[in-house]
Order: C-alpha cells, then structure tokens, then sequence
C-alpha cells in the first residue's frame, strides 16, 4: 500500500490495468448494485442547485423517481447516494441510441449548462474512498462487469491510478497526483 499525505491507497491501484469499455459493458455500473452512486454530502447541495439544468437531460422514469424519492436518498448507513428507478439504474442514468448507460448530469456539464461534470464516485470509479478519523482509504473495486475494462486496460498497458488521473487531481489536486506517481515510479525503480 501507498500512504500519501491523508490517504492510503491499495496496491491494486498502481499494479491493476483499467480502461472502461462502454461498447462491452454498457454503462452496467449505472445499474448494477444495491444503491445509486454514493453522494458527499457537499454534493447534495451541487445537485440541488443544479437540478433544474439537469432535469431535461433525464429520462421520464428518472424525473419521476427523483419527483417522488427526491434529489438523493440517506442509506441504512446515513450515507447518500443518487436517487433510482425501481431500486435498479440511476434515476440520473440516460440511455444513448446505443443503448449504453451514460450520466445525465454528465451530459449537462458537456453541454455547458453547469460546471460540475458528475458524483466524484462516478468519476472515480473503480475506486471506492473509504472515510476514517484522519485519513481516506483507496480501494479497488474489483467487479464482474468491468472484466472488459480490465483486459482493455491491460491491452492498453494502462494503470487504475493513470485512468484516473483527471478525477484523482479533481478530488486530491495536481500536486498529490504528482507524488503518487513519483511514489509508482520510485517503486518501479527497485523492483
């Protein structure tokens, strides 16, 4: 593990290979699983004040599950996260004429219609930030549907940490992102 000023970040993030494959997965991330994306609890503001922007980018069935589930719901966990339709996709989750899942909130800011892109869990995934007194912990989220997104990486020779690049300086800023690269590269020097 790699620990970086108020983070700890497995090993899997610098030694597994990712890229996503929409045209093998589909977007299954914006479906599959228990709960929506997880929310910080900054962002509920973010979504509240940009709801109206984002609204008309949605599907009918994702307006009308946030009109009567609300913009983001509280866990079991008093954790949040997006809103859903039937307990499945993200109520912010829009089909493309492909059939592929993509983000609404997403498409507004690609539009220009706001300026914050999406959930930063979203933009991070496939890592999960686990909250302690202190400290942040990264881990790897090994899932099933990303198997595509493994191998592509992989053909790609490209990294988590380096996928990721752009949302792990929009969380933890250019300088962090910096060291962990030294921090990678320092390691592959010894090895």
């Amino acid at each position: 593990m790699i620990v970086l000023q108020h983070t700890v970040i497995s090993d899997d993030i610098k030694e597994k290979f990712f890229v996503c494959n929409l045209d093998k997965c589909k977007g299954a991330c914006c479906v599959e699983g228990d709960l929506g994306a997880p929310l910080e609890e900054e962002e509920l503001q973010i979504l509240a004040d940009n709801y109206e922007q984002i609204k008309p980018y949605l599907s009918e069935a994702g307006q009308q599950a946030i009109a009567e589930q609300g913009l983001y719901i509280k866990d079991w966990e008093d954790d949040y996260s997006t809103t859903t339709i039937n307990d499945r996709e993200c109520a912010y989750a829009i089909y493309d004429e492909n059939l592929t899942l993509k983000c609404g909130i997403e498409q507004a800011y690609l539009d220009g219609k706001i300026n914050w892109k999406k959930p930063i869990s979203c933009h991070l995934y496939p890592i999960r930030i686990t909250k302690y007194d202190g400290f942040e912990a990264l881990n790897y989220d090994k899932w099933q549907i990303c198997n595509p997104a493994c191998s592509f990486g992989a053909d790609l020779g490209v990294r988590v940490y380096q996928f990721l690049k752009e949302p792990l300086i929009r969380k933890y800023g250019a300088e962090w992102y910096q060291d962990l690269e030294d921090l990678v590269n320092a390691e592959e020097v010894k090895s």
